[in-house]
């Protein structure tokens, strides 16, 4: 069971990271960053639990970094949603109660929203026939949830294979569907804080913005209120479909979508090559103003750095301020920091999101 900590435990823990995210902007003489905290329990909307076999009974278990022989087993799991610390103990019974269900069982993921969809995935050593589809058909009813079955080769989807979240921005509620085994923001709470961040520092804009990175839409929905037209790329294929979904359910036709990476999407503009799934979408139709970024943890390659910098205004969302601050010396000598942001984004950890909006000097 991982322990309570109290108030000002977590404090201090913030206060170091502020310090640490100042010191690396402090050469681009950036602003004081806004702080946006996290709860300090109940905040993680996924977990993915191991499992331990231990005196013929089946334990959740997680393991130190390195060690995956010395089992630390759990009931409980208070950085976790209310859902899933709810959802646990259910399905435990369930897999004790059925050796149909718990039979090569290895592996529990959890995905969860803030309005309490919930969605489980079961991950076998074996092959899963009809008499585990009954009986995941009637736990899944039984839990109130989805269930998604895996082994190898088999992906077995009882309900729906996504979860639905719901994110309000300004006002405004957005919907998104977050597909298993697809990457979503973990915590769902900070996630909003960002949204809104971003929302304010873009501003209301008479052009268009050019999206890179855009995953299911997360960003993408409520940016595109504040401009007139957005073109948004994406590489994996699972979170263009939930993207396009999002677009249908919210009703936003002002984006357009393409399955390119950012290094391709940088060769079109450039005109080095043509793209087919560019067809149909001209480029320079597009008056852009603003380029919005939020790359994996390795931060934009060299290429792709240079194209935001033909941008009057770069929105950057960051999951590593090392990578960042490489990017920003880039940028330096043509723009600089006008705002910037921590987002508390997994608290009791070293790891932090941050948020800089750069403009043309």
């Amino acid at each position: 069971m991982t322990p309570v900590r109290d108030a000002a435990a977590y404090a201090a823990q913030l206060d170091e990271k502020v310090a640490r995210l100042r010191e690396l902007l402090a050469p681009f003489a950036a602003p004081e960053p806004e702080v946006f905290t996290s709860p300090a329990e109940h905040y993680r909307l996924r977990a993915e639990f191991r499992l331990w076999r231990e005196q013929e009974e089946r334990h959740y278990a997680m393991f130190e970094a390195g060690d995956k022989h010395t089992p630390i087993l759990i009931d409980e799991f208070p950085i976790a949603s209310q859902r899933i610390n709810q959802l646990m103990p259910q399905l435990k019974a369930a897999w004790q109660a059925s050796r149909v269900l718990s039979f090569k069982l290895f592996q529990v993921e959890f995905l969860t929203t803030l309005v309490g969809d919930a969605l489980i995935t079961l991950c076998y050593h074996r092959p899963l026939d009809a008499e585990w589809q009954a009986e995941a058909e009637q736990l899944a009813q039984r839990l109130g949830v989805s269930l998604v079955g895996r082994s190898r080769g088999q992906r077995l989807v009882i309900g729906r294979d996504y979860v639905q979240e719901e994110m309000q921005v300004a006002g405004r509620t957005f919907r998104y569907r977050q597909p298993e085994g697809a990457f979503t923001q973990p915590n769902g709470t900070v996630c909003q804080q960002m949204l809104q961040w971003a929302y304010d520092a873009l501003g209301q804009r008479d052009d268009d913005l050019l999206e890179l990175y855009c995953g299911n839409g997360n960003f993408t929905l409520p940016l595109s209120t504040r401009v007139r037209k957005v073109l948004a790329t994406e590489i994996s294929k699972t979170s263009v479909n939930a993207a396009l979904a999002n677009l249908a359910d919210n009703g936003i036709d002002t984006i357009e979508l393409v399955r390119l990476s950012a290094e391709e999407l940088t060769q079109a503009l450039n005109e080095v090559r043509p793209f087919r799934r560019l067809a149909g979408i001209d480029l320079k139709a597009y008056d852009f103003g603003s380029v919005f970024v939020d790359p994996p943890r390795a931060g934009m390659d060299p290429d792709t750095c240079e194209l935001t910098r033909r941008f009057d205004n770069i929105l950057y969302i960051s999951c590593n301020p090392e990578t960042l601050a490489v990017n920003i010396a880039q940028l330096n000598d043509t723009h600089r920091i006008e705002r910037c942001a921590l987002f508390d984004q997994f608290p009791w950890t070293h790891h932090m999101e941050s948020g800089v909006l750069l403009v043309r000097r």
